[in-house]
């Protein structure tokens, strides 16, 4: 291609297009139909432009008219509040619904390894001396302890900011760094599940599981689950990197990773609940069984949540990407 040519040949189109961008609000039905066509044919031109004679002040010219009409003709979108609802509705439960293959399995394991670690600990008194000094045990273990007073020791409000930032920043490691092969998301799962073990036989040893299952459990089942959601699908979004299936892979990945960026929202709100129930149930002077169950009750809630609404809305054909103008076309299966 004959660049000085080409450029000759189509700069009264362009600068035609640039008068009518110009003027965009004051156009005749017919102004219009000329500013899409000469649109299209400008894109095209800048479609040849980049792949046969790439000339960086040329395409700049052409980008940023192509760009200019591209808003013209499709308009600028804003988010708005039916667009949050879609999101709470539709996106976010179909994205974990349909990574429960992932989470799922991530949880229970996580969980009977937990238990074992636990059960290593509580009935191996070496194995406690490792961790610390006897009488450091006692202090931890002891009523009134730091274990009892750790969720008390901070003003509620600034104890729930701080418990959702710890684990917001852990959901968000996990969803980041799955695309290192999910190496690094075993790591920090096996971080959370090495944590709960050792408070399980630390305290099971001084026989006082009862007291630590109350304290846990009323933040602990809806906290843990936003985690093992999170390492679930860093998995799965690991798992891609090595098998993208019919995709391309760079295709799988950029759905994948937009379903996550969503998902990062949606976990951030979980984890606010969560977060809000360990710095004002958990420390309160509720009953024991009432702790538990508002924590029963929340994490029932949430995987009613997922389980009725994220499975419908992928019956409907919903992937939980946030770019739903860039999805392919796909006919809805079941899940």
């Amino acid at each position: 291609m004959d660049l000085d040519v080409f450029v000759s040949a189509h700069r009264a189109e362009w600068d035609r297009l640039d008068a009518l961008l110009r003027r965009r609000r004051r156009l005749t039905g017919t102004e219009a139909d000329e500013l899409v066509t000469l649109y299209q044919r400008t894109a095209t031109h800048l479609s040849l432009i980049q792949s046969s004679a790439p000339d960086p002040r040329v395409i700049g010219r052409l980008t940023q008219l192509v760009a200019r009409a591209r808003s013209a003709v499709t308009g600028t979108r804003r988010a708005s509040w039916r667009d949050v609802t879609r999101f709470l509705t539709h996106g976010f439960p179909a994205a974990v619904y349909k990574a429960r293959h992932w989470w799922v399995p991530a949880a229970l394991i996580s969980t009977a390894i937990a238990a074992l670690i636990g059960w290593w600990i509580g009935t191996h008194p070496e194995v406690q001396a490792s961790i610390a000094a006897p009488s450091e045990l006692r202090e931890m273990t002891r009523p009134g302890g730091q274990y009892e007073t750790y969720y008390s020791s901070h003003p509620a409000a600034s104890f729930a900011a701080q418990v959702w930032t710890n684990n917001a920043q852990a959901a968000a490691m996990c969803l980041v760094l799955g695309v290192f092969l999910g190496l690094p998301v075993l790591w920090i799962l096996f971080q959370n599940v090495l944590n709960i073990g050792v408070g399980i036989g630390l305290m099971t040893s001084a026989g006082r599981l009862d007291t630590f299952l109350g304290l846990i459990l009323p933040h602990g089942l809806l906290e843990l689950t936003a985690v093992f959601v999170a390492a679930g699908t860093g998995l799965r979004l690991g798992w891609t990197v090595i098998d993208p299936g019919p995709r391309t892979r760079r295709t799988a990945l950029a759905e994948e990773g937009r379903a996550a960026l969503g998902m990062a929202i949606g976990l951030a709100l979980i984890l606010f609940i969560s977060g809000a129930i360990e710095g004002f149930v958990t420390p309160s002077g509720l009953p024991t069984w009432a702790r538990i169950g508002i924590g029963i009750a929340a994490e029932l809630a949430f995987l009613t949540y997922v389980y009725v609404l994220g499975s419908r809305a992928v019956r409907e054909g919903e992937t939980g990407d946030l770019e739903t103008a860039e999805r392919s076309a796909v006919v809805p299966t079941a899940a």
